[in-house]
């Protein structure tokens, strides 16, 4: 069989490195996880795991490299999966091990007296680094060189007497960002971390039986009833008695990441009541109040870019069109590439609609610029084509720091924002102007009309902003140099 192979030409965007979906209730419920991990593909392409209890014949688990659609719609595999009880993750590489191993597929699942218990995380532990020398010291010995498989460590060293109790103690020593699906025999587990960094919902799905999600559009397709998100620093526990909910953490001020708005959720989802998709497009709107160029044609780099751009088209009064064409057959296990295929990169994605842009002055709208050798490509397939100007527009600030909380961002040498000011860019990429909606402007966007609280940050911004809510420990061993703190935001 030909081996799952990461798209080698997407290399310059930002990937959410999890998405993870449970249901407790249903006949066959592994269906119905399948079906959750197909809606949230996005959030994770390189492989996809469940696991689902039977009463009959216990715990069974499958894990597999490439997209869900490919693995777990093939009945042969999902028989393996009986039960009323599954949770399933869809990832990218997380932190530790970046090679495509089987081990490190998740949900994990760990053996203990009381009975088994299967994890899946979506984040990233800013402290696993230092957890994983303490464990392996104390006798632990690792399965995969995921960051998650701490958490199975630490319950096993807990004295409490079920396994709730267990990962509540278990959660109190890791640090970072993380939302998490467990499951026991009988039970199914829902935390969410004490800033909320990470997405997770509670549905319903007919009589008795309840759904957690990373997004409400994984409700959506199995036809479950959204009932709210778990609050930051919440762990519910659900069972046939019903849901018990709990705050280990103790009080807990939400810190939800930002860019979920601007990229990684999908836009049929909705985030603390907001469309997704209303949000991306009121940031086209704020990008047209601040940022004007008189231009023919606004177009979207697609896909991502869509409804920005039809905020700025429809705030500006230029006219919206679609000047590029994404090739939507264009999948992530696509053949191994060749120097000179390699060097086609975007032309394999995307392709330039020719007879509209020729002559005119196009204003690009895009979600974010990374390392800008993409943006510097469709620049240059856009004058090939014919066109007079070009404009970028993008529907987020510049992206100068990494990531540390569940989101795969390259390091901070590599980001064009963190080494260029944004003139510098603009003519790196050569383009005739270039403007990025401002984190005011985007908290606006967001719901909050009056922008961004800098002493006490609404969101998770980091990756705009340099002030990192949660000290990424592991990276500060590593000579990592964060940005001083707002006094009153250190103190959070």
């Amino acid at each position: 069989m030909q081996a799952f192979i990461a798209d080698p030409f997407d290399s310059d965007s930002l990937h959410e490195e999890c998405g993870v979906f449970g249901v407790i209730g249903v006949a066959e419920a592994a269906n119905f996880v399948a079906l959750g991990l197909h809606a949230l593909q996005h959030r994770g392409q390189e492989a996809g795991g469940i696991v689902a209890h039977d009463p009959e014949t216990g715990f069974n688990s499958a894990h597999r490299f490439g997209y869900v659609r490919d693995n777990f719609t093939k009945a042969s595999l999902m028989e393996t999966l009986p039960g009323p009880l599954a949770i399933g993750h869809v990832r990218y590489s997380t932190a530790g091990s970046k090679g495509a191993v089987i081990r490190d597929i998740q949900p994990f699942f760990g053996e203990f007296a009381m009975g088994g218990c299967a994890i899946a995380h979506n984040g990233n532990l800013t402290n696993a680094a230092q957890l994983r020398r303490e464990l392996i010291e104390r006798g632990s010995i690792f399965q995969s060189g995921s960051d998650s498989e701490c958490i199975i460590h630490l319950m096993a060293r807990s004295i409490q007497k079920n396994i709730p109790e267990r990962m509540k103690d278990a959660l109190r020593r890791v640090e970072g960002a993380f939302s998490v699906i467990a499951m026991t025999r009988t039970k199914l587990i829902g935390v969410r971390d004490p800033l909320g960094v990470r997405p997770l919902v509670l549905g319903t799905l007919g009589d008795g039986a309840h759904v957690l999600a990373s997004e409400t559009c994984a409700l959506d397709i199995i036809g479950a009833s959204f009932v709210r998100e778990i609050d930051p620093g919440e762990m519910v526990v659900i069972s046939a008695e019903g849901i018990q909910s709990s705050r280990p953490f103790g009080p807990s001020t939400g810190r939800f990441c930002i860019f979920e708005h601007v990229y990684f959720s999908r836009p049929d989802s909705m985030i603390g009541g907001r469309s997704v998709y209303e949000t991306r497009r009121q940031i086209g709107v704020e990008l047209a109040r601040e940022a004007p160029v008189e231009a023919d044609l606004v177009c979207p780099v697609p896909d991502s870019g869509t409804p920005a751009a039809i905020g700025y088209s429809q705030e500006s009064g230029i006219p919206y069109a679609m000047g590029i064409i994404r090739n939507q057959y264009m999948g992530r296990t696509f053949i191994e590439p060749t120097d000179q295929i390699r060097d086609m990169g975007v032309r394999l994605k995307l392709n330039v609609n020719r007879a509209l842009v020729r002559g005119k002055r196009v204003v690009l709208v895009d979600d974010s610029v990374v390392r800008g050798t993409t943006s510097r490509k469709i620049k240059d397939m856009i004058l090939e084509a014919g066109a007079a100007e070009v404009h970028f527009r993008i529907a987020s600030p510049p992206t100068a720091w990494p990531c540390f909380y569940g989101v795969d961002t390259p390091e901070r040498s590599k980001l064009l924002a963190a080494q260029m000011t944004p003139e510098e860019m603009r003519e790196w990429i050569g383009v005739d102007s270039l403007k990025f909606v401002s984190l005011d402007g985007l908290y606006r966007a967001v719901g909050e009309a009056q922008g961004r609280n800098p002493e006490r940050p609404q969101y998770c911004d980091a990756c705009f902003s340099g002030e990192y809510p949660i000290v990424p420990s592991d990276q500060m061993e590593r000579g990592f140099e964060m940005k001083p703190m707002p006094r009153i935001a250190a103190a959070e």
